[in-house]
């Protein structure tokens, strides 16, 4: 029985040294994603992002605010800039920083009037912007165009060092709309 009790003993010890090994999966599965509930500010705002879209490559805007304050905006420039990279969160980001930094850039909430990729999102979450609002979700928009299917919320669940709200279906209708069928 000796070898019998032995071998158990060796199970509980992997079982336990597998536990140990599964908890910062089981941290990261937790990461700060808070969905948050739309306001009348975020329509506000978000008609600014979408009128930035209006005028894009492609129809995707953002602004960038702090306390209500538009601080910048941003509109895809991919086809004008020859840059794969020059989605509206990212030109918006990169203006953001060239003007303020980026200590100034942690905290604020970024509106945009397409769900953020994963490219975007994990952008906004190095830089430390504290809020996204999305107008179209990403399932919407793979109805009007090709898109990598990884929501924003979970990019953010898997970033465990950063808190993150996002409220998303804000004016969703609207910012398809500028899609042409």
């Amino acid at each position: 029985m000796r070898g019998e009790e032995r071998r158990q003993t060796m199970i509980t010890r992997r079982s336990i040294v597998a536990a140990a090994a599964a908890l910062p999966l089981a941290s990261r599965a937790l990461a700060k994603a808070v969905q948050l509930p739309a306001t009348q500010e975020d329509e506000r705002l978000m008609k600014l992002a979408i009128a930035e879209a209006a005028k894009g490559d492609f129809p995707f805007g953002t602004v960038i605010t702090r306390d209500g304050e538009v601080l910048m905006s941003g509109r895809n420039l991919g086809i004008q800039r020859q840059d794969p990279t020059a989605h509206g969160e990212m030109v918006a980001i990169r203006r953001f920083l060239a003007k303020y930094g980026p200590e100034k850039l942690k905290g604020t909430t970024l509106y945009t009037s397409g769900e953020p990729c994963a490219m975007c999102m994990g952008a906004i979450v190095w830089c430390g912007i504290g809020r996204v609002v999305y107008a179209a979700s990403v399932d919407q928009l793979s109805t009007k165009i090709g898109q990598i299917m990884i929501s924003c919320t979970e990019v953010a669940k898997q970033t465990p060092f950063a808190e993150i709200g996002i409220t998303g279906g804000v004016m969703a209708d609207e910012a398809l709309a500028l899609f042409k069928s």
